[in-house]
């Protein structure tokens, strides 16, 4: 994986895997719209404190960011981790726990499959192909509104970003993504994710129904450049975990 100058996306509670590394000054999803539409997003909370977002999969595994998952490059117990499911608003959404020992990580990418109580909600299906510089899609989280203290401000209803698919040896993206790595990097056209959006949902635009999930949000400079990983190089691994 490349050098992640990203600024791991951990939110609140500072998850991250292995180091924390340093960013330039944030501008946050800052500059987005507010969702209607997301059936299959997922707030993840660690103590009760709102954390990173992630993806129903299935009615019953959920992807997000490895790097979640970790504090102070520690395992955090499935005991203290929550997620809020079914609506937009976390506020209303349905609390879901894990399946103790279930969580996967992915080999060679910012991913991790966790396995949980049976959730009410439409998963999202995988994008058959890979980003193609140019492609327009759309990055969905709960995360920091502001510049600054991120803490404060993470939103409780689910925003999202739109932004295109840039060539991954652009110069923009150095640091983030490079040729045949298992990321793909985006530019902002209109908000930028960061803190608290980690492990969020990039999925194609489409009418409601037919998108599909095309990354899994993991990283950006809080002011043009985004990256994600890359779901269609991670599809086989990501299909053989939800059937166990």
């Amino acid at each position: 994986m490349v050098r992640r100058v990203q600024v791991l996306l951990w939110s609140v509670v500072l998850v991250v895997a292995g180091s924390v590394l340093s960013a330039r000054p944030a501008s946050a999803v800052i500059g987005g719209s507010t969702s209607t539409y997301a059936p299959w997003a997922v707030r993840m909370l660690i103590d009760g404190t709102p954390s990173c977002t992630g993806t129903a999969v299935t009615r019953q595994w959920i992807l997000s960011a490895s790097h979640c998952f970790f504090e102070q490059a520690r395992p955090i117990a499935d005991s203290r981790i929550t997620f809020r499911v079914g609506d937009l608003d976390v506020r209303k959404g349905v609390t879901v726990r894990p399946v103790r020992g279930t969580r996967v990580g992915s080999a060679d990418a910012d991913m991790l499959l966790i396995k949980v109580t049976p959730m009410k909600l439409r998963p999202a299906r995988l994008a058959p192909g890979h980003a193609r510089p140019g492609q327009v899609v759309r990055e969905y989280g709960w995360g920091a509104t502001c510049t600054g203290d991120e803490n404060a401000c993470q939103s409780p209803v689910l925003k999202q970003a739109t932004l295109r698919v840039v060539r991954a040896d652009d110069l923009r993206c150095k640091g983030f993504t490079a040729p045949g790595g298992s990321d793909f990097c985006m530019e902002k056209v209109s908000g930028i994710p960061a803190g608290g959006d980690s492990g969020g949902p990039v999925m194609t635009v489409a009418p409601r129904g037919a998108e599909r999930l095309v990354g899994v949000f993991d990283g950006s400079d809080r002011e043009e450049i985004a990256e994600a990983g890359e779901v269609a190089r991670q599809r086989d691994w990501i299909r053989a975990v939800v059937r166990t």
